[in-house]
């Protein structure tokens, strides 16, 4: 069950947090523009690229690379195919997972490599099987590495990642904020430089005062009735987030929550794009886990009883184009129609990339908060 009252106790989620989530939320704009240094120091504006590559191709451990590539992929578009690399192993730690190229992979291909370790032997053996290859090779991890030092050994690009002194505190939670954006801007930085998308500086600093904006407003000391992700948390207690995506940012942050709250606040939940969404859950919005299935529900002893869980409609949206098409109505339509709430998150106007990091960083504090309140 969801402590209400731990939401608007600041001392006590800062008590609970003793992973430092919340302060890595809240650090998310301090790690762009560090990692904006980073990624200048290492050279990255004096690249001059040949042209796009025909295909990038990340690799990395746990959720970072998959998100990465998620959020690549929508932005770039068509421009040039993004694909991960999946590890194989037995277990998911450093020395057990393996990663290797696909066979077409060669000269005209982009590796990149992005981890918050960087003692994997096997990211290593990636580094020179790109090398022979003759790939272009560029990675993202914490200085003084052994993957540093294959990156330097095969005339690659190492970016150090923007790290802070109290990382090596406690193990560095997979879909963190901090570590999420301390790997992904520095590969912005280079995928304008090469023309793949676009993210200048200037529009990096943007994305860097929009998370700053975003903490404040979903900061510990904000009550719940005006901190949105506060709401957001308070909202899917004891409910199945269904979460329902439109507009290019809007797919990835989806997928981003759902990884989210299944890794650190223990929830599952469902995803899907509009609006394909509306034909693939309306069969699960009229069955057991809507709200109108369980019409004892008001009689229910609260202290003895567990609440039944129901499905709660999030609504993650792009801004849309005046006079463009969406499929919002028709979402909300279908949610009401069977007794299911639905929740809206809408970022302010904005360039695309402020726009993703709106979506992202209200849904990271949702999900932290939704972690914190459930284990006190």
């Amino acid at each position: 069950m969801l402590d209400e009252s731990l939401l608007d106790t600041p001392e006590g989620l800062a008590e609970a947090d003793r992973r430092g989530l919340l302060r890595g939320a809240a650090e998310a704009g301090a790690r762009v523009r560090t990692a904006v240094r980073h990624a200048a120091e290492a050279g990255i504006g004096d690249l001059k690229p040949d042209g796009r590559p025909r295909a990038v191709l990340i690799a990395g451990p746990g959720a970072a690379p998959t998100h990465t590539a998620d959020f690549i992929g929508a932005l770039a578009g068509v421009g040039s195919p993004v694909v991960r690399l999946a590890p194989a192993g037995v277990a998911p730690a450093a020395g057990a997972l393996r990663w290797e190229l696909p066979g077409w992979a060669g000269s005209v291909d982009l590796l990149l490599i992005t981890t918050p370790d960087g003692t994997e032997p096997s990211l290593s053996l990636l580094v020179d099987q790109a090398y022979r290859r003759g790939c272009s090779v560029v990675a993202v991890a914490p200085a003084r590495t052994p993957l540093a030092e294959s990156v330097a050994g095969a005339h690659g690009l190492f970016v150090p990642m923007a790290t802070a002194p109290y990382d090596q505190d406690e193990p560095l939670a997979a879909s963190s904020s901090g570590v999420f954006w301390a790997l992904l801007t520095p590969l912005l930085a280079l995928l304008d430089r090469i023309g793949l998308l676009s993210a200048p500086p200037d529009e990096l600093e943007k994305v860097a005062d929009r998370l700053d904006r975003i903490a404040e407003r979903c900061g510990p000391a904000i009550a719940t009735y005006s901190n949105p992700a506060k709401t957001l948390a308070a909202e899917l207690a004891d409910a199945l987030p269904v979460v329902w995506t439109e507009g290019t940012p809007a797919g990835p942050a989806g997928h981003r929550f759902a990884a989210a709250l299944a890794e650190l606040a223990g929830r599952p939940a469902l995803v899907a794009e509009l609006p394909e969404a509306l034909a693939a859950h309306s069969a699960l919005l009229a069955g057991p886990l809507a709200a109108s299935a369980d019409p004892d529900a008001f009689f229910r002893d609260r202290v003895e009883e567990a609440p039944a869980l129901h499905a709660r409609v999030v609504l993650l949206r792009d801004r849309p184009i005046s006079g463009g098409l969406t499929a919002a109505p028709a979402a909300r339509d279908l949610a009401l129609s069977h007794d299911t709430p639905i929740s809206e998150l809408e970022p302010e106007e904005g360039g695309e990339l402020e726009t993703l990091a709106e979506l992202i960083a209200v849904t990271d504090f949702a999900a932290v908060y939704l972690a914190l309140a459930s284990r006190a």
